[in-house]
């Protein structure tokens, strides 16, 4: 029996790895430092490849911040999307899934801590602040709007402004993110993400639909 000896160099072996590996370094100095501090020397350290290989995938530290936002963020605002164009079921029930799957994939990790980067950073690095409002703020305003609008026509929401409760629900997500990369760590805090969604939907739902109307208590 043979063994199969694999002749490619080890750099050409592991070119598929090393976009996601860099993703995920550059995740991790961007949450950590923030956009301003972060080296790509630095990324390329951490990812464990040198710094003229991370320049085969990305030009600059401005490319590479934005294909962070679009592996790690952006799908999962398209699944919701997905989620919500063939939800058969109640509005209620599909808003609760879509914000405890957004907490799931996505707050509780890592990423999250881009939108904080983005607030605090948005004055200095304007260019970038325009880019993660179109590509991900406005993309899941959009989506929250058609959730709510959903359930406005089916009966299943009062009549509300949408506009203005889109803004709403979106608030208390950020600052759950921004929360736990910043308050959150600190020993005397409290921070029960779950427990915090749970009040938010809560509230959210009972204020959303309709109260029964009389003889159906």
């Amino acid at each position: 029996m043979h063994c199969h000896i694999d002749s490619k160099p080890r750099w050409e072996r592991r070119k598929d790895a090393r976009p996601q590996e860099l993703l995920a370094a550059a995740i991790d100095l961007f949450v950590e430092r923030g956009y301003a501090a972060t080296r790509l020397e630095d990324v390329a350290r951490r990812a464990g490849v040198s710094k003229g290989t991370l320049y085969l995938y990305y030009a600059n530290k401005e490319d590479l911040f934005k294909a962070v936002v679009r592996e790690s963020i952006v799908p999962v605002i398209g699944d919701a999307e997905v989620s919500v164009a063939g939800f058969d079921g109640h509005s209620a029930d599909l808003l609760r899934d879509v914000i405890l799957t957004w907490w799931r994939r996505l707050g509780s990790t890592k990423a999250s801590g881009i939108s904080k980067l983005i607030m605090a950073e948005a004055d200095n690095f304007p260019e970038l602040a325009r880019f993660y409002q179109e590509e991900v703020m406005m993309r899941a305003a959009r989506m929250i709007s058609s959730m709510l609008e959903r359930g406005v026509s089916r009966g299943e929401f009062r009549a509300i402004d949408i506009a203005q409760v889109t803004q709403v629900l979106i608030a208390p997500t950020l600052m759950l993110s921004t929360w736990q990369h910043s308050i959150g760590p600190c020993e005397r805090c409290e921070l029960q993400p779950q427990a915090f969604l749970d009040a938010f939907l809560d509230l959210t739902l009972h204020g959303l639909v309709p109260a029964p109307a009389a003889g159906q208590l």
